[in-house]
């Protein structure tokens, strides 16, 4: 037995991805994870002579249910609200090419929750509350880096006492 008998058999051929239709390649990227109108377009792009035939598939898909920008925004909530404050997380859906409309929603679900966010996200970066003025300046640069508001980090750092 050679050794590329053995390669293999230790590894299977991969399997061509040429052959796919775009509505094939569309379905395998939304079971990954959900994608906005924006993203799945751009995506699709790649593998089409012809882009007319993009839209109308994401039209179709849509109509079904398949793409949603709901659940895209809840997506984007979900995974950055416990890091993240409200403007980082508005400022990425819009990158994503989310409406207006989607979120508005999501800012006001974000605002109920970004005082809670931000004390957690500074509690697991600073375990004590600043010392001087430099670094209080320090630890607010650092929250406002993460985009949450400057009302919500001078509550959490004037409220470090408070604990």
């Amino acid at each position: 037995m050679s050794v590329a008998d053995l390669r293999s058999k230790k590894q299977p051929p991969r399997r061509s991805d040429s052959g796919r239709s775009l509505r094939a390649r569309a379905l395998a990227a939304l079971a990954r994870r959900e994608y906005s109108r924006r993203e799945l377009e751009a995506k699709l792009t790649a593998f089409t002579e012809d882009p007319a035939e993009i839209p109308a598939l994401l039209d179709d898909f849509e109509r079904r249910g398949w793409l949603s920008e709901q659940r895209v925004a809840e997506q984007v909530m979900a995974t950055r609200r416990k890091r993240f404050g409200s403007q980082k997380i508005v400022h990425e859906m819009r990158q994503k090419g989310l409406s207006e409309e989607a979120i508005a929603g999501a800012r006001e679900a974000l605002k109920d929750s970004e005082l809670e966010s931000a004390r957690e996200v500074w509690r697991r970066k600073f375990p004590e509350p600043p010392a001087n003025a430099n670094e209080k300046a320090r630890q607010m640069r650092f929250l406002q880096g993460r985009g949450f508001s400057l009302d919500t980090i001078r509550k959490v750092i004037s409220g470090a006492d408070d604990d």
